[in-house]
């Protein structure tokens, strides 16, 4: 039975349904987890249903010396009584790093998931690549989520990294594909492809609405719906509006699985990817995938869907309409992508898959060599 200490910042839902998951697995499996983590994140994800006690600490997006040195002190306090302190996201685990400086006694395992690329911004890139040193010399062990995240990791002096597992929740479908379409007033001609993420930069929705102006002269009957929130929201919808592009912006959804298992194509447009989850989804409902090439989302299509190189971000958007074209107006091309995602689907992780790794880890994390943690 394992006492372990998990730490996170102020996550999206990404990390948050991770952080959410992988407590909920170690806590079934019998284990102590405890939570350090902002109140609203412990609320929005539910953590104290999971089975964690919450600790409360304000892991901020930006450095704030006088907050972080409160966060470091409750945090060297709360490791005095655990074996592993797992941090996610480099900012929490820098400030692990500091606090475990200090502990008293025999200090804990940190285990570090890595989980994001260096944000857009030379200023907080700067600050992001910074607390990358920090971690990658100061963990004992790296998880990364995906293999350039741990390549990275690896050149800036990282003793132990590996591919972190990251499974997507199995949800079961509860809509009919042509009755979730009526639901959302889609007709059935309609070529309707699915996107889902948040609105951010680094997900490219500006890029798909590129793609989309390509496509749409020649799938006139192409509907693209979008699912998310975040910061792009109201740029999008006015070049959506002002360009009068078949796009639909449907803000948060909580029925993603029977959106996509209603959907002729899901695509990502993405600058970079982790393992990204919703992807996961649409492989589960059998659904052909069209991908940027970024990060770990060719791992985690593992041969499934139709990638798109990266390389030249301007030519991008072309060919990225390419492919969406070529799966719409080609029958046997989806019913091969769509049969290449259901086979697919079962070699995906799943949350006791994660759990087991994430035991390992721990394990392995230790200076003396692995410990029975499971």
């Amino acid at each position: 039975m394992a006492e372990v200490l998990m730490v996170t910042g102020m996550v999206a839902g990404g990390v948050g349904r991770h952080v959410e998951q992988v407590t909920a697995g170690l806590s079934e499996a019998g284990h102590h987890v405890a939570v350090a983590c902002p109140a609203l994140v412990a609320h929005r994800f539910a953590l104290e249903r999971a089975g964690a006690r919450v600790i409360e600490v304000e892991v901020g997006r930006r450095p704030a010396p006088h907050r972080d040195r409160a966060v470091v002190g409750t945090l060297r306090a709360a490791m005095s009584s655990v074996e592993v302190v797992h941090a996610h996201g480099v900012r929490a685990g820098a400030l692990c790093v500091a606090a475990r400086r200090g502990a008293d006694g025999p200090p804990p395992r940190l285990v570090v998931t890595h989980h994001n690329a260096a944000p857009e911004g030379r200023l907080v890139a700067v600050v992001h690549r910074g607390l990358e040193r920090i971690v990658a010399r100061g963990a004992d062990r790296i998880l990364a989520v995906s293999p350039d995240l741990g390549d990275r990791m690896s050149d800036l002096g990282a003793a132990a990294v590996e591919l972190a597992v990251v499974p997507a929740t199995r949800h079961e479908v509860s809509a009919d594909p042509r009755q979730m379409r009526e639901v959302l007033g889609v007709a059935p001609e309609r070529a309707l492809v699915v996107a889902v993420g948040r609105l951010s930069p680094q997900k490219g929705f500006d890029r798909l609405l590129d793609a989309v102006a390509l496509v749409a002269p020649q799938a006139p009957n192409l509907l693209v719906l979008v699912a998310g929130t975040g910061p792009q929201e109201h740029a999008l919808r006015r070049r959506i509006d002002r360009q009068q592009l078949p796009v639909r912006l449907l803000g948060h959804c909580d029925d993603v699985p029977d959106l996509l298992a209603a959907a002729d194509v899901a695509v990502s447009a993405a600058r970079w990817e982790g393992q990204p989850v919703w992807l996961q989804e649409a492989m589960l409902a059998g659904v052909p995938v069209v991908a940027t090439d970024v990060g770990g989302t060719g791992a985690v299509l593992g041969g499934a869907g139709l990638l798109v190189s990266d390389e030249a971000p301007g030519r991008l958007p072309a060919a990225l309409a390419e492919q969406l074209v070529q799966v719409l107006t080609d029958p046997s091309l989806a019913a091969e992508l769509a049969d290449a995602s259901a086979s697919r689907a079962h070699q995906l992780p799943t949350g006791d898959d994660a759990v087991r790794a994430l035991l390992l880890a721990y394990g392995r994390a230790a200076p003396s060599g692995p410990a029975d943690v499971t």
